[in-house]
């Protein structure tokens, strides 16, 4: 049986902003269904602006970059976003801010009330539907945004250090959460972060980025059987991925200054 084709391709992806310096340079990637990837390298280096060429939200300045085949602006109803912050409206319960996604796409209201609480319930929040932001935790705020996202049923889930803000013990906890939700949705991801150790325990493949312009440095293959708890922190693999990571960061991060 043949592969199937990447979800997503960048082929020679040149980014730059007007006459400004080239952000990213010669990109070249293919994504499968069903991979976790997570950018990681030194500020600057383009990472965020990966997800952003992806997304369709800024244009390439020269390569080619397909997602399912089409332009990423052509595939805009595959991808969901999830931002550092999670942009909650205040003046609205966590139930209406999960369906807000929804109702702008025109989805009628009995459908889009059951989506919000089918996907309110995946991160475990179903019981404070009628809350308001000011009444949650950073990691529940987090918890609405990834339903909030999930709500419109992606194939791509774009994620920009979503849990950079909070401490280490709701971060692992979050990041556990998240591929418990992932096996049953089975989205494609790409993670921001700067943590060597949550790319690890996420990934099954880790971009390695330079900087100045951003290029892919070189990708490290993540082997660690799913699903993941607090015992594959604990596993030598575990321990010695994050190793290799942080010691090739750390020379990239080097070469930078």
């Amino acid at each position: 049986m043949p592969d199937r084709p990447p979800i997503v391709k960048f082929d020679h992806v040149e980014k730059r902003y007007g006459d400004g310096p080239v952000i990213l340079d010669d990109l070249s990637f293919e994504a499968r269904r069903g991979d976790f990837v997570s950018l990681i390298g030194p500020s600057g280096c383009g990472k965020s602006t990966i997800l952003k060429l992806i997304s369709g939200l800024n244009p390439i300045t020269r390569g080619t970059a397909t997602v399912e085949g089409v332009a990423p602006t052509e595939a805009a109803q595959e991808l969901a976003f999830v931002f550092q912050e999670p942009t909650l409206l205040p003046w609205l319960n966590v139930q209406h801010n999960v369906e807000v996604p929804l109702k702008l796409r025109g989805t009628d209201r009995t459908k889009r009330v059951k989506l919000a609480q089918t996907c309110l319930d995946l991160v475990g929040l179903k019981e404070r539907a009628t809350y308001y932001p000011r009444q949650l935790s950073g990691g529940q705020k987090m918890r609405v945004s990834i339903a909030r996202a999930l709500s419109l049923s992606p194939k791509i889930l774009l994620l920009d250090e979503p849990f950079g803000a909070l401490d280490e013990m709701t971060r692992d906890h979050l990041n556990e959460e998240l591929l418990a939700i992932r096996a049953q949705k089975e989205w494609t991801a790409f993670f921001v972060t700067h943590s060597v150790a949550e790319a690890v325990f996420l990934s099954n493949r880790i971009f390695v980025l330079s900087a100045n312009p951003g290029r892919l440095h070189r990708e490290i293959k993540v082997d660690l059987p799913y699903p993941r708890t607090d015992d594959t922190r604990q596993s030598p693999e575990y321990q010695r991925l994050v190793a290799e990571v942080s010691k090739l960061l750390r020379s990239v991060e080097s070469a930078h200054r």
